[in-house]
């Protein structure tokens, strides 16, 4: 018996009705990239291994996908270093390539080796899968897509405001209400100076931005075990507890980093950033959060998020500023920013809040009965002037039961079915049959097409 066909864990097939769906945010996305001036690339699926490791810690270079060398892999390999079985010595003489893990790796890359070609500041967006050996649970995968878009070659924070300005413009569009979470990352290196804390800012990012999922109590208790120190815990609580509007929150912060130059940077920063909003109109509610961390060490300067109101569920684009991204490729001092949108997540939420469209420029409007090659030759003229004027349309390939092609009709949602039997040819009229109400109207061919045009 033949073993059933499956496909990796981790990975997924999608049915016409999802991929439509899907489009549908892709195209949304991609519509309003355009509108601000952002050009797409695109990059290889794998990248050389020494393009990808080192790039993401330790842990991450183990979530790689490496590709085995073509040919005799083996064949290369020295038999003490087969004896040894140290995988981290055995990879390089067996894979010089691996699947990409992220868009932001080989965006930097490209720029890096494409710096004489492309114009600067370069606005540039990027909609393609990526691919992590991780354990495949709900709502993470091993293959899943990222919708990326950047601004590399200014320092300019209207570019910031620009970013959150896309964020507003796509989740109005896709209907989503959504809340932009703001902070920057000079501020926490500012908390971590005044409290006399510098050597242990990634211990006190990491475990306040938990804030928002367990009781300070417990914030506090991490901190502890981390080393830092009472007087430090006790000087962090004010700060953790600041109330009020944006503006009361900045003014509070130039007080606490009075004598803090990094800190009083980022205050800088975050004033011009909103001041920059208030001028856009936004509808998306803005918030500055100083718990909000997202990557400490990728982003250098403002840090974004953004999550939905309306369902419980982890941020949906989160982004930020990187001051030295080409850095790692020996094109140092290059500053960038971006966004990425999580395409999967929008689709739950999309999903989940029944905000799809109910109709899709993918799917079929028109189908004809076929009653033999006599009716087939009568319609294929007026087909395909359906197809000429924009309008989906087909005909059933073959001259089945009437009952066998109305069921087709009804699994793939056609709203309207155009038959032509004999009574109908001798008048050279056609039978439009709306499928949601049942309706029926005779109808000349040219009448026809006006009538589904208006549908």
């Amino acid at each position: 018996m033949a073993q059933k066909p499956s496909i990796p864990k981790g990975t997924r097939d999608f049915s016409p009705v999802e991929v439509v769906k899907r489009n549908y945010i892709f195209d949304t996305i991609k519509e309003v990239f355009r509108l601000y001036g952002f050009q797409p690339i695109e990059t290889p699926a794998m990248e050389n291994l020494s393009t990808l490791m080192g790039k993401y810690g330790e842990e991450g270079d183990k979530l790689l996908f490496k590709i085995l060398n073509s040919g005799d892999f083996m064949s290369k390999v020295p038999y003490e270093l087969l004896d040894e079985k140290d995988s981290n010595k055995l990879t390089p003489k067996l894979s010089e390539k691996g699947l990409r893990y992220d868009l932001t790796v080989p965006f930097a890359r490209f720029v890096v080796q494409h710096q004489n070609e492309i114009t600067f500041p370069f606005r540039r967006y990027q909609i393609q899968p990526v691919w992590r050996a991780d354990r495949p649970q709900k709502g993470r995968y091993r293959e899943f897509f990222q919708c990326d878009v950047d601004v590399i070659g200014s320092d300019s924070l209207l570019n910031e405001a620009e970013l959150v300005q896309i964020v507003d413009d796509i989740f109005t569009r896709l209907k989503i209400n959504t809340v932009v979470k703001l902070n920057n990352r000079k501020i926490l290196a500012g908390i971590a100076e005044i409290i006399g804390e510098n050597e242990r800012l990634t211990d006190i990012t990491v475990a306040i931005d938990k804030l928002e999922k367990i009781s300070l109590e417990k914030v506090n208790q991490e901190l502890a075990e981390k080393g830092v120190s009472a007087e430090a815990i006790e000087k962090l609580q004010p700060i953790l507890a600041l109330k009020g509007d944006t503006s009361e929150k900045i003014n509070q912060l130039e007080t606490i980093f009075a004598n803090s130059e990094i800190g009083m940077k980022g205050v800088n920063e975050l004033q011009m950033l909103f001041g920059y909003l208030e001028r856009m109109e936004l509808k998306t509610e803005l918030e500055l959060d100083l718990t909000l961390a997202r990557g400490l060490n990728y982003y250098t300067g403002a840090i974004i998020e953004v999550k939905t109101k309306d369902m419980d569920m982890g941020s949906i684009c989160g982004g930020g500023r990187y001051d030295d991204l080409t850095g790692i490729f020996g094109l140092p001092g290059v500053s960038g920013v971006g966004v990425s949108f999580g395409a999967e997540r929008i689709y739950d939420v999309l999903e989940h809040l029944n905000l799809f469209p109910q109709e899709s420029a993918e799917i079929t409007k028109v189908l004809f009965v076929n009653f033999g090659e006599k009716e087939e030759a009568y319609c294929l003229p007026v087909l395909a002037k359906l197809r000429k004027s924009g309008i989906n349309s087909e005909i059933f390939p073959e001259s089945a039961k009437m009952k066998k092609q109305m069921i087709y009709a009804n699994k793939k949602e056609i709203p309207i079915v155009v038959l032509a039997g004999e009574s109908e040819m001798a008048e050279q009229k056609f039978t439009l049959k709306n499928m949601e109400s049942g309706e029926q109207f005779l109808v000349t061919s040219e009448e026809l097409i006006k009538i589904v045009s208006r549908s």
